[in-house]
């Protein structure tokens, strides 16, 4: 394998000697007015630092085109009287593909009609102008960029203050100690199912994403005390845009890896029409992994498959329709799994006489229509119909064996003595949505949002698994019905002055299932000492639904009867609290330091005054129990950010964060969460090396990342004073239940390398990506079981080890 990669970056090094002649290539776009959507005339865009320089106006659509640019990395400067002025850095111009952008431009609040009014540099600010504090925009560029990203968006975030993963390998997103289950997924606009294949029921678990890099445009990531527009959400909001496909010519990316297998086209419908299409789909090659023993990933067969779409049909009179969709189908077999691979539900993975069989099956649907039309010169209005689907179907099997004396060998075999099917889900959901969001500005100073969603689950849900006696079944779950929600929101942003503006607004969750509702209100400010300081803050209630499980689980009293008492679960709700200060060295280095406090209650828990259980710990593994609304919890932590952007051909991200996650049951104790890993610190270097080769046109670039983190909080086996290891295997008692999450085994740490090599030729780009996740192949511990073919009897599961992805595409 090394000498593969060798002698695949020296042959690239070399090969575009064969072409002589300078290539470049169309940058253009449209520019509109961020209030009103409504294109701007005769904005001036420049690249700055060409002589002679290059630059042009809009068109009376807000069009420009900017035609024989040299490859390589641009910035644009937008200009137009009354308006802000605005720097685009770092824009990758390849030759084998145009480059068309989607800009916006706010309106200044100077009312001076010959003054063009020059903002800050705000690189990395979320593109929602309503979200002014714990928020940010992740660019596809950056997801390329960035080591250990896998072309996937979803493992981006974690690079970033206040946000880390399990380090088991999957694509947990834990934001400031909270749950991932509680982490709302948005496309288009519009929540959309967990978009990760092999996902389970909390809408957590996945190791590969469903999205790809090649289909996105910069999107926004939330952190806390979100904006009004977003409820049914505590942990954190991703809310991803899809790009929109070239309009004027056929364009196409082909990769090849070890992860997947892909094709991206995009294209006009006919010359001279405004409409485009992009459409992607990718199909697994993990299996190379596995042959190739390039890493150390478990016995079975893993397979994904996905596809992604966007249509764009504007209309002259009636606004403009966009189309699109995201899709996944995957499925995986695994045989003798235990802790350390996959948790699944109970202990019996911990029995000496039994392993387990695990075969999963899953799919996922997201597809929506957005139309968006004017409605005077100042407002306009978004509607959006969309529909998902989700099914998971899990089986577990556990095969029973003796172990047998081998007469002529001397040794020891296994014998299956029972199969049988012990734990068996099958759930489907699917979601029907309706948004109206109507936007409206005031005057420059005032924007107002006013917007209502609906959503109607439809649920065919049925689990059930063995008792203890491993005959007698028990039904877990057995609903098939709906459940529906009304959201209102409004928000209004008040620019006191260029410096100063308030964010404030109310969102109003109504769950009609069990007829649970709350109004939430939502405040922030930012205010910018000068041009180099800002210090802001914030304010948000903010609530969710329990994972629905959790509502129509079937709970056996002690009397033998089975009832579902946790129906009229009320709504988990938290009182966010921000505040912030933002520093700027210049144009491209930026300081942050943000303190958070989340005050959550109504938190659902065992009703039973000796349990530790909430259902905020809940992960892969389950419980059935009867919950009640008394529980409490409190996150709070610092973050601190020096964040340096690309610029002259390198950048770097340092960050930190500090923080606590707690929680209180019916049991008075306050515990750590599963997530309270106390600590995180990242940091990220990358460089580009330029004009390489004899013709100049190739590019070099290198990325590391290094991580450590504190573990994850366990619920530990039961020890005797002395530390000795005291399970009871034949009652089933293996937990110290008494000590849950009080401790983690040890804290974790991980580099990735990534390396990339680009050449441009006169039609296409080639690019070239190795990434090298987890180098030391470092093992850290995560949490603990009973195996007592171990040392000691404890298994671990640990951190993924190293991991090899290597990628070629070409653009054409």
């Amino acid at each position: 394998m090394k000498k593969t990669v060798i002698i695949l970056f020296t042959a690239l090094f070399y090969c575009s000697a064969l072409f002589g002649q300078t290539l470049t290539q169309t940058v253009r776009g449209k520019i509109l007015d961020t209030d009103s959507q409504l294109p701007l005339v005769g904005a001036e865009v420049l690249i700055p630092g060409t002589d002679p320089l290059i630059g042009t106006v809009t068109d009376a659509e807000g069009q420009f085109r900017l035609e024989n640019i040299p490859v390589g990395r641009i910035n644009l400067v937008l200009s137009y009287i009354g308006y802000e002025k605005q720097t685009i850095s770092n824009i990758v111009v390849n030759s084998g593909k145009e480059v068309v952008l989607d800009l916006q431009m706010q309106e200044s609040i100077i009312n001076m009609e010959t003054v063009v009014v020059t903002a800050h540099q705000n690189k990395g600010e979320a593109l929602n102008e309503l979200a002014i504090l714990s928020a940010r925009s992740i660019s596809a560029e950056e997801t390329n960029r960035y080591a250990g990203g896998f072309n996937d968006p979803s493992r981006i975030v974690s690079n970033f203050a206040g946000v880390t993963a399990t380090q088991d390998g999957s694509n947990d997103i834990i934001v400031r100690g909270n749950s991932p289950k509680y982490v709302q997924w948005r496309l288009e606009g519009i929540q959309i199912t967990n978009p990760n294949h092999f996902g389970d029921q909390s809408a957590v678990g996945g190791s590969v994403s469903t999205l790809n890099n090649n289909m996105l445009a910069t999107s926004d990531f939330y952190t806390g005390a979100f904006t009004a527009e977003f409820g049914d959400v505590l942990s954190g909001v991703y809310d991803l845009k899809l790009r929109t496909g070239n309009n004027e010519k056929l364009e196409g990316v082909f990769g090849f890896g070890l992860l997947g297998t892909d094709i991206t086209l995009e294209g006009p419908f006919k010359n001279g029409y405004g409409g485009s299409f992009i459409v992607n789909y990718r199909y697994s090659t993990a299996a190379i992994i596995q042959e190739l023993g390039l890493a150390d990933v478990v016995d079975g067969q893993i397979r994904f498959q996905d596809a992604a779409m966007k249509v764009v049909l504007p209309t002259n009179k009636f606004g403009t329709f966009s189309l699109f969709a995201l899709a996944g189908l995957s499925d995986f077999t695994f045989e003798d799994v235990g802790p350390d691979v996959w948790s699944t539900p109970g202990n019996n993975s911990m029995r000496p006489d039994i392993f387990e069989d695990f075969d999963k099956e899953a799919h996922l649907l997201n597809t929506g229509l957005n139309h968006t039309i004017n409605i005077g010169r100042n407002s306009y209005l978004k509607t959006t119909l969309a529909y998902s689907n989700e099914g998971i179907d899990d089986d577990i099997f556990e095969n029973q064996f003796l172990r047998l004396g081998d007469p002529d060998e001397g040794t020891l075999r296994d014998s299956v003595i029972d199969r049988r099917l012990n734990y068996d889900s099958k759930l489907e959901k699917s979601t029907f949505r309706g948004a109206l969001t109507f936007n409206t500005k005031l005057s420059a100073r005032s924007k107002l949002q006013l917007g209502t969603k609906y959503a109607l689950f439809n649920y065919k849900d049925q689990q059930s698994n063995l008792g203890t006696d491993g005959k007698t079944r028990f039904t877990l779950v057995d609903f098939a019905g709906n459940i529906s929600t009304v959201r209102n929101f409004v928000s209004w942003k008040y620019r006191i002055s260029q410096d100063l503006s308030v964010v404030s607004g109310l969102h109003n969750m109504n769950v009609l299932f069990n007829n649970k509702s709350t109004i939430e209100p939502r405040v922030a400010i930012s205010w910018d000492l000068d041009p180099k300081n800002t210090i802001y803050g914030g304010y948000g209630l903010h609530s969710t639904m329990e994972s629905t499980h959790n509502y129509l689980a079937k709970v056996q009293q002690p009397d033998g009867s089975v009832t579902e008492p946790n129906r009229d679960l009320d709504l988990l709700k938290a009182h966010h609290f921000v505040l912030g200060y933002k520093h700027r060295f210049g144009k491209n280095m930026r300081a942050t330091i943000e303190a958070y406090y989340q005050d959550l209650y109504n938190l659902p828990v065992e009703n039973l005054d000796t349990s530790y259980y909430a259902t905020i710990n809940e992960g892969l593994d389950f419980r059935y129990v009867d919950l009640v609304n008394q529980g409490t919890g409190r996150n709070y932590g610092i973050e601190v950010t020096l964040e340096r952007f690309f610029s002259n051909n390198f950048y770097y991200l340092v960050n930190a964060s500090v923080y606590e996650s707690k929680y209180t049951s019916l049991e008075g104790i306050e515990r750590n969460t599963l997530y309270n890993g106390n600590y995180l610190v990242n940091f990220l270097f990358g460089k580009e090396f330029v004009n390489r080769g004899k013709k100049r046109n190739q590019t070099l670039g290198l990325n590391v990342r290094v991580f450590f983190g504190g573990g994850r909080r366990i619920l530990p086996l039961l020890r005797d004073p002395q530390g000795k290891l005291a399970v009871d295997v034949a009652n089933n008692r293996y937990w110290d239940y008494a000590k849950a999450y009080d401790e983690k085994i040890e804290d974790l740490y991980q580099i990735t390398l990534s390396a990339s090599y680009k050449w441009n030729k006169p039609k296409t780009t080639h690019e070239l990506f190795l990434n090298l996740d987890n180098i030391s192949n470092q093992k850290g511990r995560i949490s603990e079981f009973y195996d007592e073919d171990e040392p000691g009897s404890i298994g671990y599961l640990t951190q993924f080890g190293f991991f090899p992805n290597l990628m070629y595409r070409v653009y054409f």
